[in-house]
């Protein structure tokens, strides 16, 4: 089987970071053929890097040596680029959010779906093996039905004066928008169709971001359960760090990523005003591998591309009616969620 030819557009970050090695970890499945950055040094580096044969500073001329682009860059740019790479016949696999507006979004599905291309949204967290057997396990009702999700992300990301992510127009909106979309991803995946939702957000804390950069969102879906997640990039300290818990009517699944561990929690005593709150723990899985773990949504996008089956989470007909294309705003109005 002939390996598919990826071109990166955008060689610092994400790019030149999680996804390189991402794409180095799939070495039988796909060959990096050409490289694009503004900077050349950072082009040449990256190219080296992942054996890529051609280095440019211009994406149209990396385009006549891929048949797929891997585009991680400003998300001001993802429309423009990402819909000439379409145009060039290129299978897109688009570093989160897929575009800044709605409209730029659904012109990008169009855009795909008249051609017959791949067009996805990069997730990777919705393929990580622990989360991949957690969706298993709810699925499956092993430990009851799902009633409650929370995720939790606390991290310290400050950016330099100037810097894009701190643009409201260049980012798309604020912390939320850029980071929390994988985890509305994630709830949408596990929950199903919301209903109704609400966001609080705030700069405080995080000055440098000219939006929110600290959000407390909280979802209800139609089956009745609620799912929740609160993002900061102003973590000074955390104890949750990156931690995902599904509460079930037979048990609570935790995700604590910093100790690469899957754990149900069960058999808790009926409270009996005395604050008892102990239960059984046990491990269910672990999984220790360091990272962004980029390659195994990258994975699948081959796959996608070999096979023809729609990519996950992009399909049209569910993004048009929950209004989450992958990570898009409402119109032309930035951190404001449809949900």
């Amino acid at each position: 089987m002939s390996k598919i030819r990826i071109g990166l557009i955008g060689c610092g970050g994400m790019g030149g970071g999680g996804h390189a090695s991402g794409l180095t970890a799939l070495g039988d499945r796909l060959e990096v053929t050409a490289v694009c950055d503004l900077d050349p040094a950072r082009a040449q580096a990256a190219a080296q890097r992942l054996g890529a044969a051609v280095a440019v500073t211009d994406y149209k001329e990396l385009l006549e040596h891929v048949d797929a682009v891997l585009i991680a860059l400003p998300h001001d740019l993802h429309s423009e680029i990402g819909l000439a790479c379409l145009e060039a016949g290129k299978h897109v696999l688009m570093e989160k959010p897929l575009c800044n507006t709605e409209e730029e979004c659904l012109s990008l599905i169009e855009k795909a779906e008249s051609k017959g291309l791949v067009l996805m949204t990069a997730y990777p967290v919705r393929f990580w093996p622990i989360v991949q057997e957690m969706k298993r396990l709810v699925e499956a009702k092993t430990y009851g039905e799902a009633f409650h999700m929370s995720i939790w992300t606390e991290q310290f990301t400050k950016f330099p004066p100037g810097h894009w992510v701190g643009s409201a127009a260049q980012l798309g909106g604020g912390q939320l928008f850029s980071h929390g979309c994988h985890y509305i991803d994630l709830m949408l995946w596990f929950l199903g169709r919301p209903i109704k939702g609400f966001h609080l957000g705030t700069n405080f804390g995080t000055p440098w971001m000219e939006r929110e950069g600290t959000s407390d969102l909280a979802i209800e879906f139609e089956g009745g359960a609620v799912g929740y997640h609160f993002g900061t990039w102003g973590a000074r300290g955390t104890r949750l760090g990156y931690s995902i818990h599904i509460h079930c009517t037979e048990g609570m699944l935790e995700y604590n990523r910093a100790e690469g561990k899957l754990y149900l929690h069960s058999n808790i005593a009926a409270e009996q005003a005395n604050l008892d709150t102990s239960s059984k723990t046990r491990v269910l899985m672990e999984d220790n591998l360091p990272g962004k773990k980029t390659q195994y949504e990258t994975e699948h996008f081959l796959e996608c591309i070999r096979t023809g089956q729609r990519p996950s989470p992009t399909d049209p007909a569910v993004c048009k009616d929950c209004g989450s294309y992958g990570g898009c705003t409402k119109r032309s109005s930035p951190v404001k969620w449809r949900i």
